[in-house]
C-alpha cells in the first residue's frame, strides 16, 4: 500500500512544502527589513528606495535655442525678470502715487521750517529752488505746479499751520516707509521687526537729512559755479563761449549725479536696513544715479509732450509729474534689483546672519529635509500595508511603529536643542 501511495504521489512539491518555503522567505525578508530599519535608526534618517530612471540623452540645441539661452542668462535680462516676478511694476506705481503727495508735503514743510534760514540768503534760496526744479521738471516755476512766490511765503505759524505740519510730515514719512518695504520685497525679505515708533523716528530723521542734503547740494552748486567762473577768468575765457557753457553743464550734471547716487545709497543701506557690501552698494547707486540723470534730462521733453496734448492741457503739469515720478520709482527699484541679483550670483545672503543664526538655519533645513523623507517613507509603508496579508502585514506594521519611534526621538532631540 505504501508503494501505491508513493507511486500516486505527484512529482512537484506539496502544498505543505510550498507554505513552508513561503514562511521561510517571509521570515528572511522580515530579518532583512529589521536590519535595514536598524541601520536607518542608527544613521538618523529613513531609507527610501528610489528607482533610478535613465533619462534619454538631451538633444543638441539649435542655434536659435542657444541664442535664447544666452540672452536669458544675461544679468540685465535676469534683473528685469526678477523685477517683474517681485511685483516691481505694481510697487513702482504705488510708490509713485504716494510720492506725489509726499513731495508736495515735504516741500511745503521744508520751506516752512528752513524758510527763515533761506530768506536771509537769496542766492542760496534761488539755488535750492533751482535744484528742486532740476530734480523734478515742472514742479517749481512760473509754469510749474508750485509758484515760486507762493513757495517763498509758506509758513507754519498758528494752530492751522501746526496741524497741517503734522499731517504733511506723516505723509512724507509714509512714502519713505513704502519705499523701504518695496526695496525689501525686491530682496525677498520680510518687513523689519523693529519697533514701529523707532521706524517712524528713523524715517523722520532721514526725511530731515534729505532736506539738509538738498541745501548742501545747492550750496555745492553755488561754490562750483563760483569756482568755474574764477577758473574761466584766469584762463580768460568768455562765460558766454561754448566752452564755458558746456563746462557749466557738465559740472551741474556731475553734482546732480553725485547727489542722486548718495541718496540711493542711503535708501538701499540705511532706509531699507539691508547689509549690502560697499562695492555692490556703490555700483548699484551709481547705476541708479545715471538712470535718474537721464530721466531729468528727458523730463522737460516728457512734460512738453503732456502739455501739447489737448486732453491733458488743464492738468498737464500734474500728469507729467506723476509719469515722471513713476519712472523714477522704477529706476530706484531696478537699481535695487541689480544689487539683489548680483548678491545672489555671488552667494551673499542679504540677511547677514550671525554664526549662531546660520547654524540654526542649517539645522532647520536639515530638519525639513528629514521630515520630507519620513513622510515619503510613511506613505510608502502605508500603501504597502493596505495590500499586505498575514506575516507581511505584521512586518509592515512593525516598520511603521519603528518609524514613529524614530520620528518621536528626532522631535525630542530638536526640542532639547
Amino acid at each position: 500500500m505504501s508503494q501505491v501511495r508513493d507511486t500516486n504521489r505527484p512529482d512537484g512539491p506539496s502544498a505543505d512544502d510550498t507554505r513552508s518555503v513561503q514562511r521561510a522567505g517571509d521570515a528572511a525578508q522580515t530579518r532583512d527589513d529589521d536590519q535595514a530599519l536598524t541601520r536607518t535608526q542608527e544613521r538618523g534618517r529613513p531609507t527610501v528606495d528610489v528607482d533610478e530612471k535613465k533619462e534619454p540623452p538631451e538633444k543638441p540645441k539649435s542655434g536659435l535655442q542657444r541664442l535664447i539661452a544666452r540672452v536669458m542668462a544675461l544679468k540685465p535680462v535676469r534683473v528685469f525678470l526678477r523685477f517683474s516676478a517681485s511685483g516691481g511694476e505694481l510697487m513702482a506705481s504705488g510708490t509713485a502715487f504716494q510720492a506725489v503727495f509726499a513731495i508736495f508735503a515735504g516741500i511745503w514743510v521744508g520751506f516752512s521750517v528752513f524758510g527763515i534760514v533761506l530768506a536771509g540768503n537769496p542766492d542760496l534760496q534761488a539755488a535750492v529752488i533751482d535744484q528742486l526744479g532740476k530734480a523734478i521738471p515742472g514742479l517749481i516755476g512760473d509754469s510749474g505746479a508750485i509758484k515760486t512766490d507762493a513757495l517763498q511765503q509758506a509758513g507754519i505759524f498758528g494752530w492751522t499751520g501746526a496741524i497741517a505740519l503734522v499731517g504733511l510730515v506723516l505723509t512724507a514719512v509714509g512714502w519713505l516707509a513704502t519705499t523701504r518695504d518695496a526695496i525689501r520685497r525686491i530682496f525677498t525679505l520680510d518687513p523689519p521687526k523693529t519697533n514701529p515708533i523707532l521706524l517712524k523716528l528713523k524715517d523722520f530723521g532721514l526725511a530731515l537729512g534729505f532736506g539738509v542734503a538738498i541745501i548742501a547740494s545747492a550750496a555745492a552748486s553755488i561754490v562750483s559755479t563760483l569756482a568755474l567762473t574764477f577758473i574761466l577768468g584766469v584762463l580768460r575765457i568768455d562765460e558766454a563761449s561754448p566752452v564755458a557753457i558746456i563746462a557749466g553743464q557738465v559740472v551741474g550734471i556731475l553734482i546732480v549725479f553725485a547727489f542722486d547716487s548718495f541718496v540711493l545709497a542711503v535708501a538701499f543701506r540705511v532706509l531699507s536696513g539691508i547689509r549690502i557690501p560697499m562695492r555692490r552698494l556703490i555700483a548699484g547707486a551709481m547705476l541708479g544715479g545715471a538712470g535718474l540723470g537721464v530721466l531729468k534730462i528727458l523730463g522737460s521733453a516728457l512734460l512738453g509732450g503732456a502739455t501739447n496734448n489737448p486732453l491733458l492741457a488743464s492738468f498737464a503739469v500734474i500728469i507729467g509729474i506723476m509719469i515722471f515720478l513713476n519712472l523714477v520709482c522704477r529706476v530706484i527699484l531696478l537699481s535695487a534689483t541689480w544689487i539683489a541679483v548680483g548678491m545672489e550670483d555671488a552667494g551673499l545672503d542679504p540677511r547677514a546672519l550671525t554664526p549662531e543664526e546660520q547654524e540654526a538655519e542649517r539645522e532647520r533645513r536639515v530638519a525639513d529635509a528629514r521630515d520630507v523623507l519620513l513622510a515619503a517613507e510613511r506613505t510608502r509603508l502605508e500603501e504597502e500595508l493596505a495590500g499586505a496579508r498575514g506575516l507581511r502585514r505584521r512586518r509592515v506594521r512593525k516598520q511603521l511603529e519603528k518609524l514613529d519611534e524614530l520620528q518621536d526621538a528626532e522631535h525630542l532631540e530638536l526640542r532639547k536643542r
